[in-house]
């Protein structure tokens, strides 16, 4: 393969978009140097058929493998439920396996608040925007017409505008008149159709208003989406008042401290992404949400609640927005999403989302009980040992010998990894 002098590279290419997958790859090949082995691994698709992948996003060149492992033990709302997690992070399907299996019994309670999503119009440059305000309410009938006529479909299926709320903004740039569309999404995620409808009534609100339009888009912080999870753990099941007081005495603190929420909800959106991811859903718009609402107060704090019950077990509860769906882009479109959902057997977005807001906090409560007794290092480093094993390159029974000296000397790193697995070679 001909490869491009540093000096010559240009990551202008004429037509890159239009050229097959393997074509792209033979120039970036060329473009990065990449070696024959290193070109062979990214012809290798996986699961996924060349033609979905170069139809799922732009100028495709391969796919990033994910492991999607299976956590057990889960019983929501009286179900037993088997959870599909694509991670590349290790211990986070262990962690959830962990937590439910200590309260199997009594399981996970869960609700949602609806399916409501939200979309934004921005007006600017209104001489009375207080009056604007009032003259755009006046027409939500019209706005219902509008917003139901650009999906017959999901109007159909009883969704369609619910509600018009209009909001007077103060910013850098002076007043601004915002109007939200709150919309019944159903079993969808919503984005298409809310910026559909936030599109098509813009030059009627502009025309109410006496302001210019900008911005025709949803909002992420799906606050009228709500899914929440509640569980509690028996003080004996767990290790103890030593134990349960350790995990109340963290989540004081990621309450009270944005450093520490930070660490706390991360971990509690590694078991919500990897739900997420493998339905097909939008992680990012996951993540953007449930952040967002962390600091709906004005100050980010825990998204989970823990507190002691009158009989002195732990209680623990969620509550964060959850616009995932069933149908529509990659959830419909990718095998691995489709059989995902089929082993979740989730039938409603609803369903989805109640089962989502559960793993997040069995994932939480693993966290805070690791960091509550041995520390978080313990279940995580032992695993993480296994990768470091392979990347020294141990192969077959040596990645698990290898991790097993590197867990016992307290070093797991690469180095070590390396002078472990050339002492076992000699």
């Amino acid at each position: 393969m001909q490869t491009t002098s540093r000096a010559n590279r240009t990551s202008r290419i004429a037509g890159f978009h239009i050229k097959s997958p393997r074509e792209r790859l033979d120039l970036v090949a060329a473009f990065a140097d990449l070696s024959g082995p290193e070109v062979a691994h990214l012809t290798e698709f996986g699961n996924l058929a060349p033609d979905l992948a170069d139809r799922l996003i732009e100028n495709v060149v391969g796919t990033m493998n994910v492991p999607v492992g299976i956590a057990t033990n889960m019983k929501i709302d009286g179900e037993d439920v088997l959870i599909p997690m694509a991670t590349e992070e290790s211990s986070v399907v262990a962690a959830v396996c962990n937590a439910a299996r200590q309260v199997y019994e009594d399981g996970f309670t869960t609700s949602v608040s609806g399916n409501l999503m939200i979309a934004q119009v921005q007006v600017v440059g209104v001489s009375d925007p207080y009056a604007a305000r009032l003259r755009i309410l006046e027409q939500r009938e019209a706005l219902r017409a509008l917003c139901d006529a650009c999906d017959p479909v999901l109007v159909r299926l009883g969704g369609g505008l619910r509600d018009v709320e209009v909001r007077v903004l103060d910013t850098l740039g002076g007043p601004m008149v915002v109007t939200h569309l709150i919309v019944d999404t159903r079993d969808a995620m919503g984005a298409n159709a809310v910026n559909t409808m936030a599109e098509a009534v813009a030059p009627h609100i502009a025309g109410w208003s006496g302001g210019r339009v900008y911005l025709r888009i949803l909002s992420n912080l799906a606050d009228r989406r709500l899914a929440r999870a509640h569980a509690v753990w028996r003080t004996d099941a767990i290790g103890g008042p030593e134990v349960r007081d350790g995990i109340v005495s963290a989540y004081h603190l990621a309450e009270a401290d944005p450093y520490r929420a930070a660490t706390h909800n991360k971990g509690i959106m590694n078991g919500i992404d990897a739900v997420v991811l493998a339905t097909g859903n939008d992680t990012r718009a996951i993540e953007a949400g449930a952040h967002a609402y962390a600091a709906r107060s004005g100050r980010y704090t825990s998204l989970t609640r823990y507190e002691v019950t009158a009989s002195g077990d732990l209680s623990a509860s969620i509550e964060l927005p959850l616009a995932v769906g069933l149908v529509g882009g990659a959830t419909k479109l990718h095998p691995t999403a489709q059989a995902c959902l089929k082993i979740l057997g989730a039938t409603t977005a609803e369903r989805l989302a109640r089962i989502i807001a559960a793993v997040g906090l069995a994932q939480n409560f693993s966290a805070l009980k690791a960091l509550a007794t041995t520390g978080i290092q313990k279940g995580h480093m032992a695993l993480h040992a296994q990768n470091i094993a392979m990347m020294a390159g141990a192969l077959g029974e040596e990645i698990e010998a290898v991790a097993r000296v590197l867990v016992e000397r307290r070093l797991v790193r690469l180095d070590v990894a390396q002078e472990v697995l050339g002492e076992m070679r000699r």
